[in-house]
């Protein structure tokens, strides 16, 4: 019974989060920039974050108190409150150049990201950095607990990487990608990964620890705003939920959980050299993220929709889109790049 409810509560909880980011990235600064309205996309997830680490504290609390019977009391009203409050979120943003026809998400229209190349390496290179985090959320605590780290110290490098990724998100990270662009902090961040996970294979030094653990906001939430950043770029709003779900089921979720099962094989086998693996799959990633310069949109594209090759649209970066000269923003099954002219 508690199995089936928890797959049950999983399932409806699943379209959450791939919902959210869709929204929230349509009403961004970086998609939406004339609107007064718009937002940095990371101040929702840095505030989410935020709310993950008070969301903690007080379920700790709350299970020391009264048991950990209430947890589910704590959850239950935590949920109904953002069922409620979903009624006062806006809807998708058009965009100023957007079309307003609903329409379906048909079977062509996923067929037609996974032919992007610029998505395509998003979603890949997600999953080899984001992916990578799985054996330190499954081991790194054990491996400080075998290494004799008290839990509060270990509940404190915790922290340190949370407090990181709040920080990113809602501060720092709109002006590291305005500094180093989309490839660039997807390559910074890659890298710190490797430095990151190699400490971790080598060492368990409290103080190593400290100074590596807040890379984590580099790691994971500027990794993770570059990408926002170029499916807003490379996305048309009526497939963005389309392509969050499939960004976050394959290239977080998909990756995680698989790489989770080779975690265990590798800790088993290797102990903490097994995280050097992690850090071959960051390394791995570099290539993807700077072929063709993965992060800045392409500055002339080739248009086909349902097998009629359209004119070339030159990019207009107003409202965050590539506009055609006819100011519309047409549907985009296949992209092709290439050079400016």
């Amino acid at each position: 019974m508690l199995a089936l409810v928890n797959l049950t509560q999983a399932a409806m909880l699943a379209p959450l989060v791939p919902l959210s980011d869709a929204l929230a990235l349509s009403w961004s600064r970086s998609t939406t920039r004339n609107d007064s309205g718009a937002f940095e996309y990371g101040w929702v997830r840095g505030t989410g974050s935020a709310a993950f680490i008070a969301g903690l504290l007080v379920a700790g609390q709350a299970v020391g108190a009264l048991g950990l019977a209430s947890v589910i009391w704590f959850t239950a009203p935590c949920l109904l409150g953002a069922a409620l409050s979903a009624r006062f979120a806006p809807e998708l943003a058009q965009g100023k150049n957007a079309t307003s026809q609903k329409r379906k998400v048909l079977e062509r229209d996923w067929l037609g990201l996974l032919r992007q190349p610029a998505f395509v390496r998003v979603v890949l290179a997600a999953a080899l950095v984001l992916g990578s985090h799985a054996m330190n959320d499954a081991f790194a605590m054990i491996r400080w607990r075998d290494a004799g780290i008290s839990p509060a110290a270990s509940s404190v490098l915790w922290s340190e990487s949370v407090a990181a990724e709040v920080l990113v998100f809602l501060l720092l990270g709109p002006w590291l990608l305005g500094a180093l662009g989309r490839t660039g902090a997807l390559g910074l961040a890659a890298a710190a990964a490797v430095v990151r996970w190699g400490v971790l294979a080598q060492t368990a030094n409290v103080t190593a620890l400290a100074a590596t653990e807040p890379l984590h906001g580099l790691t994971f939430a500027l990794f993770h705003l570059a990408c926002m950043r170029i499916i807003a770029d490379t996305v048309p709003p009526d497939l963005a939920g389309t392509a969050q779900a499939l960004y976050g089921t394959v290239g977080i979720g998909g990756a995680t959980a698989l790489l989770t099962m080779v975690s265990g094989w590798l800790f088993a086998r290797f102990g903490p050299a097994g995280f050097w693996g992690m850090a071959f799959l960051c390394c791995a990633a570099l290539p993807v993220i700077w072929r063709d310069q993965l992060g800045f949109p392409p500055s002339e594209i080739r248009l086909q929709s349902s097998g009629l090759q359209c004119s070339r649209f030159r990019s207009s970066r107003d409202g965050g889109r590539t506009v055609g000269r006819s100011g519309r923003t047409p549907a985009i099954h296949s992209l092709s790049t290439r050079p400016p002219a």
